[in-house]
């Protein structure tokens, strides 16, 4: 019996992620702390999170990470590569060994920050992360390009207002050849629209595509899903509540185990009418925790999702 416990402690213990049936907010307090906070990668193992830390109009962003340790979340500090430029969007590979980001930063040190955004990659060497590597000129254009997410073969997917789209922003598909990246495609118009697409998780295998979607600007900004049959996207279907609201969702992934969905969202969880007038620390707590509408990541059981689209 007492082995059987055991053992019951340590299953439990390996399980880092909660895959609840209804979105909550990832770690309030240590990483979702009421500044904003969102668009986060978790490694394989589960136990470090890279994620974003940026102002409210974007203009400053630093990638931070968290630790798992002894049954807690360390508190968050800035990626060894990161925190001087605008930085954001990471990915982690399925191997640990690679993460990629979108950054501002100059091709050569020295220079001035771009004026848009392209696609970098830093290689783990040991037990550091490389110097930022740009992903080159067939990938990056000179338009921004942003979220990059990866399948399992390594073909690279990502958002870009790059030329010959068909609207604002689209999704667009490098495939990796031969470990060398070949001119991205369009996904096409099952799932780009005349609007923008932005930022697209492709799943392990290729066979889903989750991304948001907005008319015009980031206001309604919505999770959609494609499925890929027989290598044609089906026309792209919006997730129902409570995987989108009327605030603005972004940044989905799901964890390499495949259990836990996770994204970022600006809704507003401390909006609700207190019993009594609040008092300045009350109202202080309420516009100052997580939940106040400035971004923060939620976790939910992936199946959930799966289920409310049949």
């Amino acid at each position: 019996m007492k082995i059987i416990f055991l053992i019951v402690l340590v299953v439990l213990s390996a399980c880092t992620i909660s895959a609840q049936s209804k979105p909550e907010i990832f770690q309030p307090g240590v990483i979702s702390k009421g500044d904003y906070e969102s668009h986060g990668s978790f490694t394989p193992t589960g136990d470090t999170l890279y994620f974003i830390k940026c102002s409210y109009d974007l203009q400053i962003s630093a990638i931070c990470v968290s630790y798992r340790k002894k049954g807690r979340w360390t508190n968050p500090v800035v990626a060894s590569f990161s925190g001087k430029y605008m930085d954001a969007d990471p990915f982690v590979t399925k191997d640990g060994r690679e993460l990629y980001f979108m950054s501002n930063r100059p091709l050569k040190e020295g220079d001035p920050v771009k004026d848009d955004t392209d696609l970098w990659k830093v290689v783990f060497e040991g037990n550091h992360w490389s110097k930022p590597i740009n992903l080159g000129p067939i990938i990056n254009s000179k338009a921004d390009e942003y979220y990059p997410t990866l399948a399992d073969n390594g073909d690279l997917y990502f958002g870009s207002p790059r030329a010959g789209g068909s609207g604002m922003s689209d999704i667009w598909c490098s495939k990796l050849v031969n470990g060398k990246y070949q001119t991205p495609v369009n996904l096409g118009v099952a799932i780009n629209t005349a609007g923008n697409e932005y930022e697209a998780y492709i799943a392990p295998d290729e066979s889903f595509i989750i991304y948001n979607s907005s008319p015009a600007t980031l206001t309604g900004l919505d999770f959609y899903i494609s499925f890929n049959r027989n290598g044609v996207w089906t026309k792209a279907k919006k997730l129902p509540s409570p995987f989108n609201t009327n605030a603005i969702e972004w940044s989905p992934k799901v964890t390499h185990d495949g259990r836990t969905f996770y994204f970022s969202s600006t809704r507003n969880t401390n909006a609700t009418v207190p019993q009594f007038p609040n008092n300045i620390s009350q109202l202080n707590r309420r516009l100052q925790n997580a939940g106040n509408s400035l971004a923060d990541i939620y976790t939910v059981d992936f199946n959930s999702l799966l289920q409310s689209i049949k």
